[in-house]
């Protein structure tokens, strides 16, 4: 099947396999958005890993999210229940008779749900990781340096779609928030290596001229009441205490956010809030913020990074004083 006839087949409904991370499922969504806009008919259902999943319930251009325990499914020890999981996961989509499925996590797992779905025909990317490129019937090649959100658009411009950068992230219209004007402080990450000091965090709220909310999930609530001790009584612990789409409307109405290369950070710069992204290890050109706002990267001066490294003693990278940033934040705002 060559790939002038994607467009031909994709006619109905189709699936989305973008199960994780919170900054990537964000990433995906002018994906998502190409289709509709082109196609405001077509039927998207969408496989998400569970405690992602309130970040994109009653979506409007989504029909159906399938949940998964993807995180359950990485135990040993519940090998079988997996298996039982799986198995009541396939027989589910194969009913739903999809055009295609996109797999754009582009992992052994996500390409064995893919194939699983029982599509049509089945869309990857090339040079997928774990040996995933063979379930895909079509496979979408992409430059080695290029932002995630261009990845996914190629997808949608591979199987015939225009792509659109927007993110469509939904609003509650009731939302009051918590203060009249605040900044968002971010001071969490996955890596230990792309966290930038807590007191540093703290000595930027102290020096701001607003407010500070310090957001985190329920295990970064220790680093959030580190930032508030630096803050001299300049910002409020709020880690672990919003739902996500409490979250989306919180930084939405932000003045600005202050974080890390962060989940948090990508969907300010969704939302068009201005964002100050302070990078080590990574590379913003793959995973800097992206939106239309004001978007600031603040880096250090090591000639090491970026390196990809989840630790570091050394952490030279991130050797960044909170003047640096609040120059950064006075010259931009």
């Amino acid at each position: 099947m060559d790939e002038q006839s994607l467009p031909e087949i994709i006619r109905g409904k189709v699936l989305v396999v973008k199960p994780s991370s919170l900054g990537d499922v964000i990433h995906s969504l002018p994906f998502l958005y190409s289709l509709k806009r082109q196609m405001p008919g077509l039927r998207v259902h969408w496989v998400i890993a569970e405690q992602l999943a309130p970040l994109l319930e009653n979506h409007l251009l989504i029909e159906r999210l399938w949940k998964i325990k993807k995180d359950e499914w990485k135990k040993p020890g519940r090998i079988f229940e997996t298996g039982r999981e799986l198995s009541a996961l396939s027989k589910g989509l194969r009913a739903e008779k999809f055009d295609a499925v996109f797999d754009l996590q582009g992992l052994l797992r996500s390409a064995v749900i893919a194939r699983a779905a029982g599509a049509r025909t089945a869309i990857g990317f090339k040079g997928a990781r774990e040996g995933a490129g063979l379930f895909y019937d079509h496979k979408v090649s992409v430059p080695g340096k290029m932002h995630a959100v261009r990845r996914y658009l190629r997808m949608a411009e591979f199987a015939g779609f225009k792509a659109v950068e927007e993110f469509p992230l939904p609003v509650i219209e009731d939302f009051v928030p918590p203060m009249k004007e605040y900044a968002v402080i971010a001071p969490g990450a996955r890596w230990p290596s792309k966290r930038w000091p807590a007191e540093r965090f703290g000595e930027l709220a102290r020096r701001l001229p607003i407010e500070s909310l310090i957001i985190g999930g329920t295990d970064e609530i220790g680093l959030a009441r580190q930032v508030v001790e630096c803050s001299g009584g300049r910002a409020v612990q709020f880690a672990g205490k919003s739902s996500l789409k409490i979250l989306v409307e919180i930084i939405r109405h932000a003045a600005f956010m202050v974080t890390n290369d962060s989940g948090p950070m990508h969907m300010a710069a969704a939302l068009g809030v201005p964002v100050f992204a302070i990078f080590g290890p990574t590379d913003p050109e793959l995973t800097g913020p992206y939106g239309k706002g004001r978007r600031v990267v603040i880096r250090g001066r090591a000639d090491c990074s970026p390196c990809r490294k989840r630790t570091c003693k050394a952490m030279r990278c991130m050797q960044i004083e909170a003047g640096e940033v609040l120059e950064a934040i006075g010259k931009a705002l």
